[in-house]
């Protein structure tokens, strides 16, 4: 055997052990951590991880210093052994020497554009940081760096996340999965869960514990209090821009104003880290916008931000970025698609179904005419108002709108009838509550204070309400219900494409409606999969507001997963939605393409569609969005030219996308209300825009000026404010850094497989993913075997796949270098090349080797050596927090150890490539090995002065990541002094790897030598 250590002396023969040093107690040989003392020694095994540290009492037990052992001669590996021995150690790091603590720790290998926002973290003292990056390109992974960095160096405790409801299980399983964070849910639905395990009188909250919380409950009084006074040192707040307001904004201002007032008694304490996240920080109206900056730093509030002090000060804490910046300025690693495909196609309606659309306008008309006082007309405005918009969508919302009360008869006043009207019916931009506005608004009046004559009204018209109704009933159906035939027609496109679709809804009953529809449509006949009789040709899911996030999440889990039997999702897939999931939820791993089937009276609503495909982590290169419109309905000639068309315009022209001025939803009721009232049909000129003469057209052409100046407003805004703190260079220095010390995502894809494969393990491919693949682990060692049934379940799916991907189903893997089974098979494979007395099979990687090969001219030997650090990482407080780190480097010397030249760091990593020409002599081989080994110690002060070279790096990566500790005022803070790196103990040599060139056949090798 091959002891991995040896019992060894003090150097100054003391019994006082140092930290990093090695020690060998209880029959194993341990690493001495930071928190040690002379009483008690805190240590982590050899090769262990955090969760096996222990403590020891030398007083009581034995300890002894330890010495690691170099290689045998004998354990001669192939020409891969070098590569998978460095590749196993480096997986099995779980702390980075680097400047970036976390980044070992997590299973995400963020792009180097999303490490700008955790270099500009890492120069302030209390973090205070706007994400502002448009929509897909990964503000929750921005986020989560700096969460688990501030985390991993101890500048905060614990973490809080404020959130959408129905966006908290989400936030909680990303944390989790790409971060390494576990968080509890805290909403309406936990916190009788919650109160009740905790003592009477405790709070629920604790600074150091981590939490995804639902801002509209924790910000109701009876909470609000209690969480503010334990509140964890770091919050982050997601869509911040809902949560300012300012005077003009009705009937949502107060839940904003909430939301507001906890926000402030949160940043109000100096030393909360406070992280704002949205793609949309101005609305266009600056009183919000400065309310949201003046959460990061009061003068931010006032300060102008034309002048160069207040850019400047700006630019220490927002960050906003458009993709065309990160594809012109991080082009290889943007990670999203390079192009989205929009098109418009239209439909005409069936004659039955124009018919009843003008009895529908004829009865809104009359309806509307005939009220009594302001108030009465705004009620029945909205009420005709919704049933329109219901036959637009779908007969099956109006069905179902006609049935239902409308809301609006709760309003007392004209001014709460159109706030009320504008939430349910319209999609105004200030409605962040997108997941619970899909219900029909309701056109049922029933008799009441505010309109005693509905009941008259109702008995009068009965008939004609029941034949509308009846009519919308003889409508369902792809042959009267042209719009749903052009929708299959296009679904079917998109699917022979090899798109998978999301079709987003504006009602509930609309889209149970589509989906019906769409299923029979599609998997008509009723042909199964291939291999699969039973099963549909085609999945069709509805996910819609009456599902609970929980319930979401479910339904689109069965939709593109595994099922409980092992069944692979069908390849090709739809899923229809309202707009409950056109914010925060991750479609883009599964659909590729977006329909618009209802046209969202909102261009941002559009927007925010297309991003659940459109985004960072999008595999396919371009994505498709579908527009259906009516050319002969004229309400959706309205939305188009008044709205749409003109957003896309200015999107195309800019780049950007800008929201549509409050204006708007004055200029669309004066259009719809001359449509509507007096039957004026809309004139068209050149770009489909209203004709200027008319009031409505000029309203409409005031409008489209506005958004035409705010969108050049924010163009220039963009590039005066750009982040341009952080320069590319500099980005990609610290990224050659980190990938250096701790490997890249293909290295671990590349070391799974090949490492099961040596193994015994039988690979094949996965379906749907090039980089994936499964593993067959019936003949695999025993311990791995058992290993993978304790962490993937006894029951697991056998073959077991892999996923190139952050995260992966439940009993599988994910090729990344936290998954636990991963780390298991690295774990193994390191062990195994450290114990020779295991079978020789299952040691793939080995600690020496001999290869002839044509990558060298001369004798070349290559060392793979482990170095130890002692940081010492100054806090915000003063205190000087020492962590241990370890890093592995390859270093290599042509000709004799005695006469070493040392080869640059790149071409000894370049060596792992060499491939062998010729067989190697085995008795020649040890010959060979034993004589580097026997000149090891003549090589050990070169290979600790290269451990203090590395570690002078790793210093200076420490201070230029934290901007040579300047704070946000760009003094030095005395609290960053101190920062060290400082070598541990010896470096350990574990493998030795002697590369010759190939032999010619007069006796020597190709550049002269003696063989």
């Amino acid at each position: 055997m091959t002891p991995p250590t040896t019992a060894a002396p003090a150097r100054d023969g003391s019994r006082e052990f140092a930290v990093g040093s090695l020690v060998h107690a209880r029959g194993r040989e341990w690493v001495v951590l930071p928190d040690s003392t002379p009483e008690m020694l805190v240590l982590r095994p050899l090769g262990g991880t955090d969760d096996d540290i222990a403590g020891v009492l030398p007083a009581l037990e034995t300890v002894e210093h330890a010495r690691f052992a170099p290689p045998s001669p004998s354990d001669l590996g192939d020409q891969q052994a070098a590569g998978l021995l460095r590749s196993a150690l480096r997986i099995g790091f779980r702390s980075s020497a680097g400047p970036f603590r976390s980044l070992a720790g997590i299973s995400v290998e963020p792009r180097p554009y999303q490490l700008v926002p955790l270099l500009m973290a890492l120069r302030q003292e209390t973090v205070r940081l706007l994400i502002a990056d448009d929509v897909g390109i990964g503000k929750t992974v921005e986020s989560g760096l700096i969460a688990a960095e501030l985390l991993a160096q101890g500048d905060a405790r614990g973490l809080v996340v404020l959130c959408g409801p129905a966006l908290a299980e989400q936030w909680r399983a990303e944390l989790r999965g790409k971060f390494g964070i576990d968080a509890e849910l805290v909403l309406a639905s936990t916190i009788g869960r919650l109160e009740r395990s905790r003592l009477y009188g405790q709070s629920v909250f604790r600074p150091d514990r981590n939490y995804v919380v639902s801002t509209d409950f924790i910000k109701s009084p009876r909470h609000r209090d209690d969480f503010i006074k334990n509140c964890p040192d770091l919050v982050i707040v997601d869509e911040a821009h809902t949560c300012v307001a300012d005077t003009g904004q009705g009937g949502t201002r107060q839940q904003r104003q909430q939301r507001y007032t906890l926000l402030r008694s949160l940043a109000d304490d100096p030393n909360r880290h406070l992280l704002l996240v949205t793609a949309t920080p101005h609305s266009g109206k600056e009183e919000p916008f400065r309310n949201l900056l003046g959460l990061l730093d009061e003068r931010l509030e006032t300060i102008s931000l034309d002048r160069q002090a207040g850019r400047d000060l700006l630019a220490q804490h927002f960050v906003q970025r458009r993709r065309a910046d990160i594809r012109d300025d991080f082009r290889e690693d943007a990670n999203f698609p390079s192009d989205r495909l929009s098109a418009e196609v239209d439909y005409t309606l069936h004659p039955d179904y124009r018919r009843l659309l003008d009895e529908v306008i004829s009865y809104a008309r009359e309806t509307v005419r005939s009220a009594d006082g302001a108030l009465q007309q705004r009620i029945r405005w909205w009420s005709a108002l919704a049933l329109l918009r219901a036959l637009g969508s779908s007969p099956a919302a109006v069905r179902k709108t006609l049935r239902t009360r409308a809301g609006v008869q709760d309003a007392d006043s004209v001014t709460e009838a159109d706030a009320i009207g504008g939430r349910t019916v319209t999609d105004p931009a200030d409605d962040e509550a997108a997941e619970s506005a899909d219900a029909v608004p309701g056109a049922l009046l029933a008799p009441g204070a505010a309109d005693p004559d509905a009941a008259a009204l109702d008995e009068e018209d009965r008939a004609r309400l029941l034949s509308l109704a009846e009519a919308a009933e003889a409508l369902k159906g792809p042959a009267k219900d042209r719009k749903l035939k052009q929708l299959v027609d296009t679904v079917r496109e998109l699917l022979a494409e090899g798109y998978n679709p999301i079709v987003f809804c504006r009602f509930i009953s609309t889209a149970e409606y589509v989906k019906e529809h769409l299923d029979a449509a599609l998997n008509k006949g009723g042909k199964g999969r291939k291999g699969a009789p039973g099963k549909k040709a085609y999945a069709v899911e509805a996910v819609t507001g009456e599902l609970s996030p929980d319930q979401r999440i479910a339904r689109i889990a069965a939709l593109t997963q595994e099922d409980e039997d092992g069944e692979a999702p069908p390849e090709r897939r739809v899923l229809v939605a309202t707009d409950c999931l056109s914010e925060g939820v991750n479609l883009q791993e599964s659909f590729d393409a977006v329909v618009h089937y209802d046209l969202a009276w909102n261009p941002t609503r559009h927007e925010q569609r297309e991003g659940r495909v459109d985004r960072f982590g999008q595999r396919r290169d371009v994505v498709k969005t579908v527009t259906l419109y009516g050319a002969d309905n004229a309400i959706d000639g309205i939305v188009l030219d008044v709205l749409l068309r003109k957003h896309a315009r200015i999107r195309k022209a800019t780049g950007i996308s800008v929201p549509v001025p409050d204006s708007s939803e004055n200029v669309m009721q004066a259009v719809l209300e001359g449509l509507i009232l007096r039957g004026e049909r809309p004139q068209y000129e050149q770009e489909g825009l209203f004709a200027v003469e008319s009031p409505a057209g000029r309203q409409t052409a005031e409008l489209h000026q506005a958004w035409q100046s705010a969108a050049e407003r924010e163009k220039a805004s963009r590039s005066r404010y750009a982040q341009n703190a952080i320069k590319r260079d500099e980005v990609a220095k610290e990224v050659a850094e980190v990938r250096a010390s701790l490997g890249t995502g293909e290295e671990v894809r590349r070391f799974t497989r090949h490492a099961l494969t040596a193994l015994r393990g039988v690979p094949g491919s996965l379906p749907g993913e090039p980089d994936g693949f499964t593993m067959n682990s019936e003949a695999l060692p025993a311990s791995l075997r058992d290993a993978f049934a304790t962490l993937l379940g006894p029951r697991h799916p056998r073959p077991v796949a892999f996923h190139d991907a952050p995260t992966a189903p439940r009993g599988e893997v994910a090729l990344t270098r936290t998954d636990p089974v991963v780390a298991s098979v690295a774990r193994f494979v390191l062990d195994a090349a450290l114990d020779d007395r295991i079978d020789q099979w299952q040691r793939p990687a080995r600690r020496c080797g001999v290869v002839r090969t044509t990558a060298v001219a001369k004798r070349t030997t290559l060392l793979l050596v482990r170095y130890r650090f002692q940081l010492s990482l100054p806090g915000r407080d003063g205190v000087l927090r020492r962590q241990l780190a370890e890093d592995a480097r390859l270093l290599a010397f042509r000709g004799s150890a005695a006469n070493p030249d040392w080869l640059p760091e790149d071409e000894a990593v370049a060596l792992l490539k060499a491939r062998a020409a010729q067989n190697t002599d085995r008795a020649f081989a040890q010959d060979r090995i034993e004589g580097v080994l026997g000149s090891l110690e003549s090589l050990m002060p070169t290979l600790e002065e290269r451990g203090e070279q590395l570690a002078a790096r790793l210093l200076d990566s420490h201070r230029r990541v934290r901007g040579a500790f300047r704070d946000v005022r760009g003094a030095t803070g005395p609290a960053r002094r101190g920062l060290r790196v400082d070598v541990q103990g010896r470096p350990d040599v574990l493998g030795v790897y002697h590369y010759l060139p190939v032999p010619v056949l007069d006796g020597t090798t190709t550049n002269g030598e003696a063989r």
